[in-house]
């Protein structure tokens, strides 16, 4: 009789899993996934990107660091800081520093230094 029951009850659970709906899970895009997760400073390390290579037209940009955000001496201003390394298509290649110091409030840009480094 014990087998008999065990049948039953495998029957009924196998029934029970067939006749409920699968869970259809709908993952995210990768570009959803990356604007959703879009740091802070993303607008101005393209900008940085941007302006590098207008300065250094024969170069690509191989590497690239956000250092970090400095709040100016005024409270409404803040400079966001990059590292960028840039290569040509021979031997040569360098570093440059990129500050772009804006308005918080406005977000227009009141400066952008560079600096040039081997390291």
């Amino acid at each position: 009789m014990n087998d008999r029951l065990a049948y039953i009850l495998a029957v009924c659970l196998v029934s029970q899993i067939a006749m409920t709906a699968p869970q259809v899970y709908s993952a995210p895009s990768v570009v959803t996934l990356l604007q959703q997760e879009e740091p802070a400073y993303a607008k101005w390390g393209k900008l940085a990107v941007e302006k590098v290579k207008e300065r250094y037209p024969d170069y690509k940009v191989v590497d690239y660091l956000h250092i970090g955000r400095e709040e100016g001496e005024e409270d409404n201003q803040a400079t966001e800081k990059f590292k960028l390394w840039l290569r040509d298509d021979g031997e040569c290649e360098f570093g440059v520093f990129i500050n772009i110091t804006f308005d918080l409030k406005t977000e227009e840009v009141i400066e952008i230094t560079y600096e040039k480094t081997d390291r």
